[in-house]
């Protein structure tokens, strides 16, 4: 069955997150390896990778880790300078992921700044190419985030994730990871079962299902096709509940980390909440 969580905070420590989702009842938990905030790598501490480790074994409801990478990285500008940066901090949280055994680091592609969608996807694909490279060998594997297409921002649609992933050397080691709420405001109608499953047809043919990894689920502050990244709380949003009980129950998705991006509310009761209407929506 779905493996269902949310994002955690580490403030105190990545042992904290799952600790806290523990409390909630996560079957999955998904955590930024360090500070989201800034350009600084943090060093990777023997003691905190102990403590992550062990209380994960100790847990008795999360099962399942998965990372994000920092809002701040840009893979899609021809601006040298920021890719580069970009790239040297991604290869760094590769190593924050594979040195605290976390499967998968989720990322953003990035904007082309004005340059152009063709600039932008030739400019993704190379800097992926320069972490594949510089990360060989690792278990932990990159899943790229669906974008809700806002500014210019690429990834938005199956098609220019296709391409790319047709830039990458080693295809077979990018995978990806779907936000419901990202998907619908690029224009995929996720509310009915038609809908869900041809949107899924279309994710197979250019993407395969295979490899897709992970999910958030978030419903949509604003309407389908806007373009906007703006998550709301599960059955508040444009988009409802359907899609959300089609994922869970979808047998392809079965042992699926799916993450809510919502807002946790206060002492997370908002993520309690979210976290037993998918329980009841569960067969």
């Amino acid at each position: 069955m779905a493996l269902l969580g949310a994002h955690m905070s580490i403030a105190g420590g990545l042992d904290k997150a799952v600790e806290r989702g523990d409390e909630v009842g996560c079957e999955s938990i998904q955590i930024f390896t360090q500070s989201s905030r800034t350009w600084k790598v943090f060093p990777i501490e023997k003691e905190e990778v102990n403590a992550f480790k062990s209380a994960l074994k100790k847990a008795k409801s999360v099962k399942r880790v998965v990372a994000h990478n920092s809002y701040l990285l840009n893979l899609s500008t021809e601006k040298t300078e920021v890719r580069k940066k970009s790239v040297d901090f991604f290869i760094s949280m590769m190593e924050r992921c594979e040195a605290f055994g976390i499967e998968s680091l989720i990322t953003h592609p990035g904007s082309h700044l004005g340059a152009g969608e063709s600039v932008g996807l030739k400019k993704t694909s190379q800097s992926l190419n320069e972490v594949l490279k510089a990360c060989s060998g690792f278990k932990t594997q990159i899943l790229i985030e669906n974008t809700a297409g806002q500014g210019d921002c690429v990834g938005h649609s199956f098609e220019q994730l296709e391409k790319i992933v047709d830039g990458v050397t080693d295809p077979e080691r990018i995978f990806f990871c779907f936000d419901t709420q990202h998907a619908f405001a690029a224009g995929y109608d996720l509310r009915d079962e038609k809908g869900y499953k041809l949107t899924f047809s279309e994710f197979d043919k250019r993407l395969s299902i295979s490899k897709l990894k992970a999910f958030h689920l978030n419903d949509a502050l604003k309407e389908m096709g806007c373009r906007v990244d703006r998550h709301a709380n599960l059955g508040t949003g444009f988009l409802g509940m359907n899609v959300f009980k089609f994922l869970v129950n979808d047998s392809r998705f079965k042992n699926h980390p799916m993450c809510l991006e919502t807002d946790p509310g206060e002492e997370m009761e908002n993520y309690r909440s979210e976290l037993a209407q998918l329980q009841l929506l569960r067969k």
